[in-house]
């Protein structure tokens, strides 16, 4: 009988089930310190946020437009997570997006992870995936916490039976939820448009400050030049142009036109910045 010679090259690669490889991510990104110290720090903030409202509620303190801040939200907790989104998404949100798609490539890079996963038989496609859906998800987990210590301390500290709108209708309860539930989504959507820039830019650097420092900084610029008038011919491509509409769900009737325009421009941040990362995965070795 004639033996037959097996070569490895020809031997069947077995590749890791991908949801073996989601739980894989999902779990080494929730075991960072920083992680959930980011994630403990956001869930603090509408509760931060509730106490001092209810402070200068109590006391009548009118300095600072604290009159105005105290009468939208007093009586009406389901305002207090939209409240503390609208917050967030100034500068905390998009720190801990750029912190989570900094260490996504870039932090793999400086520990020298990467360049295993890079000749490892798995395309680079899923490896980004991989990592994309590792960052995805742990905004939304971000965002979500927000929201519901936001609803959890509205109702206990500010109380309210529905939402009252800026219209002067109140909407009930559930309808109130609804309303979380859509600034929750709108505000993870924006997220991941700016993660997805900063992704692009962790993956040409192995210095995880850097990406957080690039990714701050366009925030800033994008912000700063969205507040000049007479530059309204640019807004349309800033990527903090329609952040603040998150708090346009609690309006009523509920108008979507500037919503809309945000989701609209963070699917194309999206696009970009994805397709310029897996166009530098595909050329790098390291």
């Amino acid at each position: 009988m004639t033996a037959i010679a097996v070569h490895p090259q020809d031997a069947p690669v077995r590749r890791a089930p991908l949801p073996r490889l989601l739980r894989a991510e999902l779990r080494m990104i929730l075991r960072r310190p920083r992680t959930l110290i980011g994630l403990t720090l956001l869930a603090l903030v509408p509760i931060v946020a509730g106490i001092g409202i209810t402070i200068a509620t109590s006391n009548g303190d009118t300095s600072n437009g604290t009159e105005g801040l105290a009468a939208m939200v007093a009586g009406n907790g389901l305002v207090l997570p939209i409240f503390a989104l609208a917050v967030g998404m100034t500068m905390l949100l998009p720190l801990t997006s750029a912190m989570l798609a900094a260490d996504a490539l870039a932090g793999e890079t400086a520990h020298g992870t990467l360049r295993g996963l890079l000749i490892a038989p798995v395309s680079r496609g899923r490896l980004l995936a991989v990592k994309a859906f590792g960052v995805a998800t742990v905004i939304l987990l971000a965002v979500t916490l927000m929201a519901v210590t936001g609803t959890i301390a509205g109702v206990v500290l500010l109380g309210g039976d529905g939402m009252l709108t800026t219209s002067g209708s109140t909407l009930p309860f559930v309808d109130g939820l609804g309303r979380v539930l859509l600034a929750v989504l709108y505000s993870a959507a924006q997220m991941w448009a700016l993660a997805a820039v900063a992704l692009a830019v962790s993956a040409f650097t192995e210095h995880p400050l850097i990406v957080v420092v690039v990714t701050t900084g366009i925030v800033i610029v994008s912000g700063v030049l969205g507040a000049i008038p007479t530059l309204d011919a640019i807004h349309p491509v800033l990527i903090t142009t329609s952040w603040d509409a998150v708090g346009d769900v609690i309006s009523d009737p509920l108008t979507g036109d500037t919503m809309g325009q945000g989701l609209l421009r963070a699917a194309c941040y999206l696009v970009i910045g994805y397709s310029i990362a897996y166009a530098r995965m595909l050329t790098r070795d390291g």
